[in-house]
């Protein structure tokens, strides 16, 4: 306990880490209450009254949003418009050389940023309407109005817009990614009261009682633990660089080594199979009596929907993978430094054991991601109240663990800095930015 007040001290002792912190806080503190703020015409009671509070989509986007997806807020898209308008960029830099071409300079990135806004924007219109004629109840809302419709669609495109400021602001006055902060506070608002539920649910009649919510407690942290790992989990390749002499000095000579994440492509493939998986579930909406076939296939807790699920996460795990780390871009790098692996030739070789590595690696992290992913129907399988479930797995799980590693990572470095002790006795806090690209707005 005195080593972390000593800690606090040492971090409220630097001023400019103490600024951030603030600055930090009080932007996320602006993301909060504008969730609370409820579109202009939206009766809150009756739309309170009217929701169902049920899981499958709503339940699902409700996570990202911190309830305002439900609520009608202002902010019910939140930033999830400009994250699909990223994944969108990223994809097109790996399908079409030109945008390849504009990530590797200073102003193609700039511009690829302002391209990014833009279809923000237009994704941003098409998800409005689809919003307010999805979930907005008619009794709650004008929704035969036409200019409140417009009105409304205008408001929804300027919160997103808004929020994607707040979270550049964060990024560039605050600490750690903005994108990812305001997306991780919308999962844990969430969370004390989907986690008394489940108290209040347990120690009633029937509940089980207190040993099982302890239970499922140690469970829970053991999760995390696993997610931990997975994200900071890397195979380090020892590079040798061949010295070189230049006038005087002497260059290279020196050991370093690559560290190829077992995890290097991040949420993203359960975010891509979880966007496939949920087709079914918008199929069953259209009908008012759908199939019983279609209804298992989009129940969330059935054996087809998790198999699938738990499927494509393996498959696009190794398919971001690809995308993301190129062994012969490194194997170039490498050979155009003077580096090379011990007992290995440059060039192709080197590539080709660099590709061979990376398969590897990539099997387990691939089972794990996939595991993860439907472990939240498992512990809906368990009694666990559907709220409290979503945090035994999943998206919301790896962004929380992800995140907070990150800021942590940033938090220590400014201590290292200027010579205090780090966040821990021994060894250092690694987040998700060493290595392959982690992912989603990391």
């Amino acid at each position: 306990m005195k080593n972390l007040i000593d800690t606090i001290k040492n971090i409220w002792r630097i001023e400019e880490l103490r600024t951030r912190i603030l600055i930090t806080l009080g932007l996320l503190l602006v993301y909060r209450i504008g969730s609370f703020i409820v579109l202009p015409g939206v009766d809150s009671a009756r739309m309170a009254a009217s929701s169902t509070g049920g899981g499958g989509i709503v339940e699902i986007l409700s996570i990202f949003t911190g309830g305002a997806f439900t609520r009608a807020s202002i902010f019910a898209l939140g930033i999830m418009p400009y994250i699909s308008a990223s994944i969108i960029m990223q994809l097109m830099g790996i399908a079409v050389p030109s945008v390849q071409k504009m990530q590797r300079e200073e102003s193609g990135r700039r511009r690829i940023n302002q391209w990014t806004r833009y279809l923000t924007i237009v994704i941003c219109l098409f998800q409005a309407p689809g919003y307010i004629f999805s979930t907005i109840d008619a009794n709650a809302a004008p929704l035969d109005n036409q200019f409140w419709l417009i009105t409304s669609m205008i408001i929804l495109t300027a919160s997103t817009l808004f929020v994607m400021w707040l979270g550049e602001r964060i990024t560039e006055r605050g600490l750690g990614n903005g994108i990812s902060l305001i997306i991780m506070i919308g999962i844990l608002a969430q969370f004390p009261q989907s986690f008394a539920q489940e108290v209040v649910g347990r120690m009633g009649p029937g509940g089980g009682g207190l040993v099982l919510l302890l239970v499922e407690v140690v469970l829970w942290v053991l999760i995390i633990a696993g997610c931990i790992l997975l994200v900071q989990g890397t195979r380090r390749i020892p590079v040798q660089f061949a010295k070189r002499v230049q006038g005087n000095k002497q260059y290279g000579g020196v050991r370093n080594y690559i560290p190829l994440k077992v995890n290097a492509a991040g949420v993203m493939p359960i975010i891509f199979a979880q966007a496939i998986v949920l087709i079914p579930m918008y199929v069953a909406q259209a009908f008012e009596e759908p199939p019983q076939w279609l209804v298992s296939v989009a129940n969330s807790q059935g054996f087809f929907y998790n198999f699938t699920l738990f499927l494509m996460v393996v498959l696009f795990t190794y398919f971001y993978t690809a995308i993301t780390v190129n062994p012969n871009q490194l194997a170039d790098d490498m050979k155009r430094n003077g580096g090379f692996i011990p007992g290995v030739k440059p060039g192709k070789a080197t590539a080709g054991h660099i590709d061979e590595l990376l398969s590897r690696i990539t099997l387990p992290g691939a089972i794990f991601l996939g595991v993860v992913a439907i472990l939240p129907a498992f512990a809906g399988m368990m009694g666990i109240k559907q709220g409290f479930a979503q945090f035994f797995g999943g998206t919301s799980l790896l962004i929380m663990v992800g995140v907070l590693l990150d800021t942590l990572q940033q938090i220590e470095s400014h201590l290292l800095m200027r010579h205090y002790d780090g966040l821990m006795k021994s060894g250092r806090i690694k987040g998700r930015s060493g290595g392959a690209a982690y992912g989603m707005a990391g």
